[in-house]
């Protein structure tokens, strides 16, 4: 006999035959019919022949032993066969049961990834897996439907609201003669054999994360109850709704509860067991209100009618059960509750099942609905509605686990992988950081990213406006020239040209030069700290770590403030130098008076006129003019030597000196990750090992089938 196969999670599995068997059973099956069919062949064969009977004298001896076999083997290939039947038949059970138990198993994955619907941030598996949803209002007789489909007495009672935690209920059918148990997946291997201590362990686990209040909590309680009275099933007891808070509770109370109820119920996987008292009228049903706001066509909707046996004399409820009150895709089912005086006298749950299906079967009114009316028959609908939902679902939730497998995959790239603790691993680990950091930067400069070009619009741009707006006409106008001229001759006039005058006009006119260039190197610096603040933000691999992103970013920094004092330093030396030696040819070149005999000349008397300081004031601004010239061209290279040319080569070099003396502590406090990625990281983790998990569980159950 095959052993029982354990799941992964430890759960049972119903024993399958394996391949080997039903080959054999069909290897078997095959023999036998080719048998068969050439023993007729043979008696066609041989009534053509011998056109006596084969019970003649004549007829061989094999044919007469076949004759008389023949019975024996028309009995052995019959048993074969409904042997094979069966077979069939068993597997197919057990491929549905597999298929409830597969769900069973990712729902609990679900629970202890974190993964039950609440984090829209993630991709969520347990919004696509088909769930049955217990949907009811208070005292609307929910607990005991579920207590009846179990046909054990284990959850809490009592006034207000009870269920305060969803409580995911998953059924497995063991073996008849088996100890039934109950495991919560919260509290490991533990066995409960006593479901009063079922009850106490639900109660102290909710109180555990709502508190002694009231209060309620998505995070969801999971069960599983291993016995020969249940069918494979998983079902979803949520608070019962209410319309009016108790004492001890928030106003807030009855949306919180109804918003949670919707949150489980809108979801199109989501099968609704609709309770309702029979009672109550059922337009008024605060479950059926909501299932028909989320399910129009009442396709998802299964609904259960309670408390039949309480409907006043006179009254049935045939209209609701055979559809004509409130119309559902799938049959109304229902259902006789346990009566207070039962639930006081501890009645064995077997005992009020019978009484259930006696009450149907002699009812006049019901008796014709009985086959499809009591908790042992909801159980296997729901049983069969739940497996051919799933069988439907199968291939979308196998997309969307691949899908989603391929988005986290390329998201934990992006994170990396969790920081190492040697010290010389955390070195290179920064120092990889570093020039990731230095690539993204260069790109930027190089061209491969937006932002080099805003230096050329400096050089190209802003420079050559900068020379243009500088007040050279004040400086070079006649009343200025005449003043400087005649201040720079002193006590002895100028004999034949005002030198030191020209001195001192140009030197004038090249100061104004010296706010210029700074302003351009003010410029690039600012450009190039703005691109080190935008690379370490583009720089994917640093995000993970802001004590690291700190530290680069004022070690860049400090860098380029010792770029631009070296720049600012080379471009004003650059200004100096123009006024500290003037180009003579320029002025030997300039146009002379001359006498008759060919030599230059300046008339004593002209040497203080408006013509005079006019020409001196063309000539001056035309020398400026010369150097502004040059100064454009020579600025831009000296800043891009001094500092852009140095952030690519050594914008780092100083925090990797500081690095190389470093200890293991203050590397591990520089990688240092922000908590909310470390927090990232964790879930996407997490989640990808549920997908990876469900979407090994899927194709385990595909492949078996």
């Amino acid at each position: 006999m095959t052993p029982p196969q354990t799941c992964s999670r430890g759960a049972l599995l119903p024993p399958t035959p394996t391949q080997q068997q039903q080959s054999r059973n069909i290897k078997t099956h095959l023999i036998i019919s080719n048998y068969h069919t050439n023993y007729n062949n043979l008696i066609k064969l041989d009534s053509v022949t011998t056109p006596t009977l084969p019970f003649s004298a004549s007829a061989s001896p094999l044919l007469l032993l076949l004759l008389l076999l023949l019975p024996l083997l028309v009995s052995f290939v019959s048993k074969k066969e409904r042997a094979l039947s069966r077979t069939v038949r068993v597997s197919a059970l057990r491929g549905m049961e597999g298929l409830i138990a597969l769900v069973n198993r990712i729902q609990k994955a679900c629970t202890i990834l974190g993964d039950y619907g609440d984090d829209r941030s993630l991709p969520t598996l347990w919004d696509a897996l088909p769930t049955i949803v217990v949907l009811g209002g208070q005292s609307s007789g929910k607990s005991s439907v579920l207590e009846s489909i179990v046909g054990r007495d284990f959850l809490p009672r009592g006034s207000g609201i009870v269920t305060r935690r969803p409580l995911i209920l998953q059924l497995y059918k063991i073996e008849p003669g088996q100890q039934e148990y109950a495991q919560f997946l919260h509290s490991g291997n533990r066995r409960f054999t006593d479901f009063s201590l079922v009850r106490k362990e639900i109660q102290d686990e909710t109180d555990r994360v709502t508190g002694k209040t009231k209060q309620i909590s998505p995070l969801p309680i999971n069960l599983s109850i291993y016995s020969p009275n249940v069918v494979n099933l998983t079902l979803v007891d949520l608070p019962g709704l209410t319309k009016v808070a108790v004492e001890g509770q928030p106003e807030s109370i009855v949306r919180e509860i109804e918003d949670m109820v919707r949150s489980y119920v809108e979801k199109p996987n989501c099968i609704i067991l609709a309770i309702t008292p029979a009672n109550q009228d059922v337009a008024t049903s605060d479950a059926i209100k909501i299932a028909r706001e989320v399910d129009p066509s009442g396709e998802r909707t299964i609904g259960v009618l309670t408390k039949i046996d309480l409907m006043d004399k006179g009254t049935n409820a045939l209209d609701v059960l055979e559809g004509r009150s409130y119309r559902l895709q799938n049959p109304w089912v229902g259902i006789v509750n346990r009566s207070q005086a039962d639930i006081n006298r501890n009645v064995d749950m077997m005992v009020s099942r019978h009484n259930e299906r006696e009450f149907f079967a002699r009812s006049p009114e019901y008796r014709h609905l009985a086959s499809r009316m009591g908790s042992e028959y909801l159980a296997k609908l729901l049983s069969k509605h739940l497996e051919s939902v799933i069988k439907a679902r199968i291939p979308a939730i196998l997309s969307l686990i691949n899908r989603s497998i391929d988005e986290l995959e390329t998201e934990l790239s992006h994170l990396g992988r969790p920081v190492t603790v040697d010290a010389g691993a955390q070195l290179y680990t920064i120092l990889e950081l570093c020039r990731a950091f230095n690539r993204v930067f260069k790109e930027h400069l190089e061209g491969g990213r937006p932002g080099g070009d805003r230096i050329y619009g400096v050089f190209d741009y802003q420079l050559p406006a900068a020379f243009r707006k500088l007040p050279l006409d004040r400086h070079l106008s006649l009343q200025n020239v005449k003043k400087v001229v005649t201040e720079a001759d002193g006590y002895q006039p100028h004999l034949i040209a005002p030198e030191q005058g020209y001195k001192r006009l140009i030197d004038g006119a090249l100061n104004y030069f010296r706010g210029p260039a700074e302003a351009a190197v003010d410029a690039v610096h600012f450009i190039l700290k703005e691109l080190v603040r935008k690379s370490i933000g583009e720089t994917q691999e640093l995000r993970r770590f802001p004590t690291l992103q700190t530290d680069i970013s004022n070690a860049a920094n400090e860098a380029l403030e010792r770029f631009r004092d070296d720049s600012r330093r080379t471009v004003l030396r650059m200004v100096d130098m123009e006024s500290s030696y003037l180009t003579v040819d320029f002025f030997r070149k300039l146009p002379q008076e001359v006498d008759k005999v060919g030599n230059p000349t300046v008339s004593t008397a002209d040497r203080y006129t408006e013509g005079h300081f006019r020409r001196i004031s063309l000539n001056v601004s035309a020398y400026t003019g010369m150097v502004c010239e040059t100064l454009q061209n020579t600025i831009p290279k000296a800043v891009v030597y001094c500092q852009v040319r140095e952030a690519k080569r050594t914008l780092l070099d100083h925090f990797y000196t500081q690095l190389g003396k470093m200890e293991g502590r203050e590397l591990s406090q520089i990688l240092d990750e922000d908590p909310v990625l470390m927090e990232r990281r964790q879930k996407c983790s997490r989640r990808l090992e549920l997908y990876k998990s469900a979407r090994d569980e899927i194709d385990r159950v595909l492949w078996a089938r």
